[in-house]
């Protein structure tokens, strides 16, 4: 049986940065994944500030996250597609 792994995100193992300095996004890794803690500064975008880096039309991973604080309104093409 394996033994508790303490990590703290408040010094993560990586730091991604998005363009423009426009945030970033701290990780931790464990055995099953990532995890992770983003900053968004106002006027944040997934298009303009991390596509450039993922060289992706969408992000290409999965999420489950909430909000400390601030709020986020999503401007996606998915988003209420029917």
């Amino acid at each position: 049986m394996a033994g508790l792994i303490r990590k703290s995100l408040d010094s993560p193992e990586e730091t991604r940065e998005f363009e423009a300095g426009s945030g970033h996004l701290e990780l931790v890794n464990l055995d099953a994944g990532p995890v992770g803690r983003a900053t968004f500064q106002p006027g944040w975008r997934w298009s303009l500030h991390v596509k450039p880096i993922a060289k992706t039309d969408s992000c290409q991973a999965a999420h489950t996250g909430y909000f400390v604080s601030g709020r986020c309104e999503p401007h996606s093409s998915r988003v209420g597609a029917s």
